[in-house]
């Protein structure tokens, strides 16, 4: 477990705790696009030995997990004990199988958005690939029908819209990641911006 250094152990650095349950900001591109579970596809390529690519009702399919988390955003909020349903990433890296040189994982989501992650930062086991928020079907402005959540890496590391993953070798900076943004991402180490 992180310490922070004032206050909350479980609140990092720089944050400030929004204790609502509603009270849950919605940050986005702009866009929230739409979302017909009768043409939406979730596929999986890249640096894998077995790609994939499922319909919504097939990724429900797949072993299902629940994640009690807190959320850490850039922006300098958290919330904690959020509650969430879906595909453990872990599950999803044994149906697909990445190559050994697959270094990074590329998260795009339906908006346009893309997002970086090193692959050694996913395999923990309380990411998901998640499709409820709170027991129901997560709400178009929270990044309907699938968002990638992260705990230990601030929220713009996970793709809400979620409809890709590709995994490559190489780093590819995303949208936030080429306009400033760190990197990495940890709210531990405050890794907001470069």
């Amino acid at each position: 477990m992180h310490k922070a250094k004032v206050g909350d152990d479980r609140l990092p650095p720089g944050q400030r705790l929004l204790r609502d349950k509603n009270d849950f900001p919605i940050l986005d591109l702009g866009v929230q696009p739409d979302f017909d579970p009768e043409t939406y596809r979730f596929s999986v390529t890249g640096e894998v030995e077995k790609p994939i690519e499922l319909t919504y009702e097939e990724l429900k399919k797949l072993p299902r997990t629940q994640l009690t988390a807190d959320f850490h955003c850039v922006t300098k909020w958290s919330q904690y004990d959020i509650e969430w349903a879906g595909v453990k990433y872990l599950d999803l890296e044994k149906v697909v199988k990445p190559k050994p040189e697959a270094n990074f994982v590329i998260q795009l989501g339906l908006d346009n958005y893309s997002t970086n992650v090193p692959i050694q930062d996913l395999r923990q086991d309380n990411v998901i690939v998640a499709y409820e928020l709170r027991g129901e079907p997560i709400p178009r402005e929270h990044g309907w029908p699938v968002r990638m959540i992260i705990p230990n890496l601030y929220g713009w590391k996970g793709s809400k819209f979620l409809h890709r993953l590709y995994f490559k070798e190489k780093d590819d900076p995303g949208f936030w990641e080429t306009r400033g943004y760190n990197n990495h991402g940890d709210p531990w180490k405050e890794e907001r911006y470069s």
